[in-house]
């Protein structure tokens, strides 16, 4: 099962580790790529402050994530599992999970990101600012940036199984699964019960509750269907249905009242 999982705008403070090298992150294929963005956003940073403000779309009070940007080369790094906060991640709650769920969470998770492209929640990262919806000045638009390298990429990454799609829109146009992968990948809307309604918190922190009750019960289920089935069993509301075309990814329903 591969689990593909947005970034999260809050971060953690970088770590005190070895500054980062782009060769040691997974998906290989993606250096090049991730070293062009990279560069770029340090160059951006380096010069005039508001330019860059305005291009990463940072408010006044967001000033100071600028000079973070600036810092990526020499800065400590720590695991993107604890790189990510935020309402999904602190759902998912990577640290209390026990230590053959972490394996499963090594294993399965990867997180898309505007400057990375994606990583596993084991590779070493400096905190950074720069979501998927900039268009760096020599680059352009980091969703249109990543789409080939990604296509290259993802569908070794994914392999023969199961593939759960819990993106957002701006980080899912950077790769969409095609054909055969396609058929085996499921994406998931989480649904407030009485209004049927997307809302934003329910959605974030019920996907990464999601995540967590399936890497703690070593659940593996081979494709979407089975999916379905393991939901239900792990007491999740779930509607859903066959793409009516083959090729196409399944779409579940996931059905809340509330989240405490």
């Amino acid at each position: 099962m591969l689990v593909l999982l947005p970034p999260s705008e809050g971060k953690a403070a970088s770590g005190r580790g070895a500054p980062l090298k782009t060769g040691s992150l997974s998906l290989p294929g993606l250096t090049a790529a991730r070293e062009a963005v990279l560069g770029e956003l340090v160059e951006l940073c380096a010069g005039d402050e508001e330019k860059a403000r305005e291009v990463l779309g940072l408010s006044e009070g967001l000033r100071g994530e600028v000079a973070k940007n600036l810092e990526l080369l020499t800065a400590g790094t720590r695991p993107a599992g604890e790189i990510y906060t935020g309402v999904l991640y602190d759902a998912l709650d990577l640290a209390s999970l026990d230590a053959a769920a972490k394996r499963r969470a090594a294993r399965s998770l990867l997180v898309f990101s505007g400057l990375w492209g994606a990583v596993r929640v084991t590779d070493r990262i400096p905190s950074y600012r720069c979501s998927m919806g900039v268009k760096l000045p020599g680059l352009g638009a980091l969703g249109a940036h990543w789409r080939v390298p990604m296509a290259e990429v993802l569908p070794e990454a994914a392999g023969n199984g199961l593939v759960l799609d819990l993106r957002s829109a701006a980080y899912a146009a950077a790769w969409k699964p095609k054909g055969e992968v396609a058929s085996r990948t499921a994406t998931v809307r989480v649904l407030h019960a009485p209004t049927r309604k997307v809302v934003s918190h329910f959605n974030k922190a019920t996907k990464g509750r999601i995540v967590r009750s399936l890497l703690a019960s070593g659940t593996a289920p081979e494709g979407p269907a089975e999916l379905v089935e393991a939901l239900r069993e792990l007491g999740y509301e779930v509607e859903a249905e066959a793409p009516a075309k083959a090729g196409r990814p399944w779409s579940l329903d996931v059905l809340v009242d509330e989240v405490h």
